[in-house]
């Protein structure tokens, strides 16, 4: 009885401590979301939002309207999305769903009241008792703390939401660009082509030229139309991967997009701390450092509770009332525990030490892996804008004056129309492999993009890997 009295200023200690760390539990005014906002906005300098009430979804519409009423860059197809994408917009509710977890994990343990009333025979009996967790109470600022960590790790894991799906739309943007780019210049081919072949077709009638060139030339314009054919279907299809990124539907499904991809940068990107970068700014290494934090509280809390697993303490106040009409009143304390004589504790130590240890190697393995793909994104980038470059600088150049000098031969009649063709052939085939050799930059730019701040999909597949671990052993 002596020992259960010096534990009731300790249970009230606990108590005001426990008052404490309520009081400063309480919900952010956006859910979280700011973090987000900072985090991406350094990336991508675009804004991100959240749709909770009316007004939020007319603001956002109005502003996506005006950044579809004109030619949509790249730039604008990423704010476009962020606005309107529902993928985002239910990472972002469960954020906000995350934090009403924190909170809930933050809080005391509620105690518990009960009434017991028992009379027979001219006797009453009354009691009162008021019971409580001691154990959970006296563990509440580690789980606080581990609370705050899945928090925190909810919020970089929809800002690495964010960056993927910017990623994806800058990706899908440049190949439906590209591809428009591709359909209107097998559109001039498929004209020039169909204009021969009629020639062909009449010369081949007058006998000045055989079936085997007439075939050639009527083949040639098969293959473009059909060329021009698969080019249509493609674009089409890359331009609907876009718009669903981006989330349209209805009235604005008829956007416009630019006629060509940007210039190549007069200058490529200078990256000669790209692995420190990459180890500094990915996302997915900050959620596995933190995957591996909360692992470390954990394990405290799993020693803390080796051996006790259950403390409840109740206050008890009773009243019996005799047939005499004696009153006789009682106060006292009941404490109830697990005595630990079969499992000591000893297997969820261990447990919980291997999955900090798992952890640990698997955020190794994980700086390994980003270290290495901000390398292979970087080398790919700069071999993609010397490519692109060369074909700019050099290719496309030679073959126009390749082509200006074929058709001064052939007014001097040095040359036949169909050397002419010939020419003009290659000179197609140049500009399609200009085309994509500028395309490659741009989705190169985006992947060094993604393996430098986040965005690379392979990521998140190891962190969440560890995610079931952060719940303690004993919750």
């Amino acid at each position: 009885m002596q020992g259960i009295i010096k534990l009731a200023p300790r249970v009230a200690a606990l108590v005001v401590a426990a008052s404490g760390l309520a009081g400063c539990a309480s919900f952010s005014p956006d859910g979280g979301l700011g973090v987000v906002a900072d985090i991406t906005g350094r990336t991508t300098g675009k804004e991100v939002a959240s749709v909770r009430t009316d007004d939020d979804a007319a603001r956002l519409r109005d502003a996506t309207r005006r950044l579809l009423s004109r030619p949509l860059s790249a730039d604008a197809a990423v704010q476009v999305a962020l606005f309107n994408n529902k993928g985002l917009q239910a990472a972002y509710q469960q954020l906000a769903h995350s934090e009403a977890d924190t909170i809930e994990a933050s809080l005391p343990p509620n105690p518990t009241f009960s009434l017991m009333r028992i009379s027979g025979d001219g006797a009453l009996e009354a009691e009162r008792q008021v019971a409580g967790d001691i154990l959970a109470l006296a563990t509440l600022p580690l789980r606080s703390e581990i609370a705050r960590e899945r928090f925190r790790q909810a919020q970089l894991k929809a800002a690495l939401t964010t960056l993927r799906l910017a990623a994806d739309v800058r990706r899908a943007h440049v190949r439906v660009v590209a591809a428009n780019e591709l359909v209107a210049l097998l559109g001039e081919a498929q004209s020039a082509a169909e204009a021969t072949a009629k020639l062909a077709q009449k010369l081949g009638e007058t006998g000045a030229l055989n079936r085997l060139d007439q075939a050639r030339e009527q083949v040639f314009s098969a293959e473009t139309t059909a060329e021009l054919a698969t080019a249509r279907r493609m674009a089409a299809s890359a331009r609907e991967r876009l718009i669903r990124l981006m989330g349209l539907w209805g009235d604005d499904l008829g956007f416009r997009l630019p006629d060509r991809l940007p210039a190549l940068p007069r200058r490529p990107l200078s990256q000669p701390f790209v692995e420190r970068d990459a180890v500094a700014h990915r996302i997915d290494l900050q959620i596995a450092r933190l995957e591996l934090t909360a692992l470390a509280t954990s394990l405290q809390l799993t020693e803390a509770t080796r051996f006790v697993t259950l403390l409840d303490l109740a206050g008890l106040d009773r009243k019996t009332v005799e047939p005499d009409g004696r009153v006789i009143r009682e106060r006292g304390y009941d404490v109830q525990f697990q005595i630990p004589v079969f499992d000591g504790g000893e297997v969820r130590a261990r447990q919980a030490a291997e999955t900090y240890n798992i952890a640990f190697n698997r955020l190794t393995e994980r700086a390994v892996t980003v270290r290495s793909e901000a390398r292979d994104a970087y080398r790919s980038y700069r071999a993609a804008y010397d490519i692109a470059g060369h074909y700019a600088r050099e290719v496309l150049p030679l073959r126009q004056i390749i082509s200006e000098e074929m058709q001064l031969r052939y007014s001097s009649m040095q040359v036949d129309i169909f050397a002419l063709l010939v020419e003009a052939r290659q000179r197609l085939a140049s500009r399609r492999a200009a085309i994509d050799a500028v395309r490659d930059f741009f989705l190169a730019d985006a992947e060094l993009s993604a393996a430098i701040n986040g965005g690379v999909v392979s990521g998140e597949d190891n962190a969440q890997q560890t995610a079931s671990a952060l719940v303690p052993a004993n919750d």
